[in-house]
């Protein structure tokens, strides 16, 4: 039997994973693009494999059609919003999940883009590597009061480690009706909160979770950051928010469109990082492990 393992990479850091899959007597046959990966370039790599370690790539009812041999999906990573689970469970295709690995890297990953915009670390490191010494005058974190938009396993990370940081935390998710935090509805946190930071999972809609009407909701001067999903912010309404100085700026990981191309790498209060969340050494190898252990489990292999 064979499996695709199609993130942009894999066992960078650690062959445990690899050999995982060969111990259990499956060949692989790795990403060779170094990015996420087309619908082609998807059925191209994955013809006749029984099992995929996924990344980002869309699985939908047209990838899915043209993989008649695959039994099992394990990705590589918490977010499903890329593969369509209805048409998975149909066909019998197994579908899995890695929860566990990312929760911390992202956390860190969102206090680090935080204090990063709150103290304009990056753009003054890019004035002065242009022959600019601006002194500019940050903010502090303590006292902030921070809205968490998805308390599943990493918001509810990001926002304890932030607490700790001395920020105040809220949330809003439709999911979730008692916690140990102050629950608002999005509109009332979007005013609320001096920063937003955004957890949850796109729905399948092509809307935007935060439109032009809904970035204008949060108050003036707040920030933003987008670890959570790409396209769940208006690319463009942000832009134009943050050129006009409603929001004093912007921390984006993951993008509508992926490379990004679009207007936020013009504007000096946005910083855009390649969709790292995950990307911490320590958390990756557990990604990686975990994803080949469920896929293996899933075509009822012992790991």
């Amino acid at each position: 039997m064979r499996i695709a393992i199609t993130t942009s990479s894999f066992a960078q850091f650690d062959r445990d994973p690899l050999a995982l899959i060969e111990r259990a007597g499956f060949s692989f046959v790795l990403n060779p693009h170094g990015r996420k990966l087309t619908r082609e370039e998807t059925i191209s790599l994955c013809a006749d494999c029984q099992g995929i370690v996924a990344g980002t790539e869309t699985y939908d009812a047209e990838v899915l059609d043209r993989l008649p041999e695959l039994k099992a999906l394990s990705r590589c990573g918490v977010g499903m919003d890329s593969v369509n689970q209805e048409v998975c469970a149909a066909r019998g295709i197994a579908v899995r999940n890695t929860p566990l690995g990312p929760t911390r890297a992202v956390a860190e990953l969102v206090a680090g883009l935080i204090l990063d915009m709150l103290r304009n670390i990056s753009r003054m490191d890019r004035e002065l590597r242009g022959g600019t010494w601006k002194k500019r005058m940050g903010s502090l974190l303590e006292g902030k009061k921070v809205g968490i938009v998805g308390y599943g396993r990493i918001g509810r990370a990001t926002g304890d480690l932030l607490e700790r940081l001395g920020a105040r935390v809220a949330f809003s998710d439709p999911f979730v009706r008692e916690a140990d935090r102050e629950r608002m509805e999005l509109p009332d946190l979007l005013a609320w909160a001096d920063i937003i930071s955004l957890h949850c999972s796109k729905t399948a809609e092509a809307c935007h979770l935060l439109d032009g009407a809904m970035l204008s909701l949060m108050r003036p001067g707040s920030w933003l950051v987008n670890a959570g999903r790409g396209g769940l912010v208006d690319e463009e309404a942000l832009a134009g928010l943050l050129r006009s100085g409603h929001l004093a700026g912007a921390a984006i990981d993951c993008f509508e469109k992926e490379p990004y191309t679009g207007p936020l790498r013009e504007i000096e209060t946005a910083i855009l990082t390649p969709h790292i969340g995950s990307y911490a050494r320590e958390g990756r190898i557990r990604m990686e492990i975990d994803a080949v252990r469920n896929l293996l489990d899933a075509l009822g292999v012992s790991a």
